[in-house]
């Protein structure tokens, strides 16, 4: 599966399934990506995901940055 996009109150992450379940990374503006210092359970279905995320990050939500989306 390809990963999958997410823009997170104005942050960038990506989301891939790796064999020990969801890897999530920091997309930086310069087109380098790392490891986030969070984890998603391996229970999480990919349609929740950008729920999970929204839950996780929303106090990081501002009049600029109101929602989660998954990108295309």
């Amino acid at each position: 599966m390809p990963g999958l996009r997410f823009n997170v109150f104005g942050t960038l992450i990506a989301v891939e399934r790796g064999a020990h379940g969801w890897q999530p990374y920091l997309l930086g503006h310069d087109g380098k990506r790392r490891r986030a210092e969070f984890e998603i359970p391996e229970f999480i279905a990919e349609e929740e995901l950008c729920q999970y995320l929204a839950d996780l990050f929303h106090e990081s939500a501002s009049p600029a940055h109101p929602e989660a989306l998954q990108l295309k």
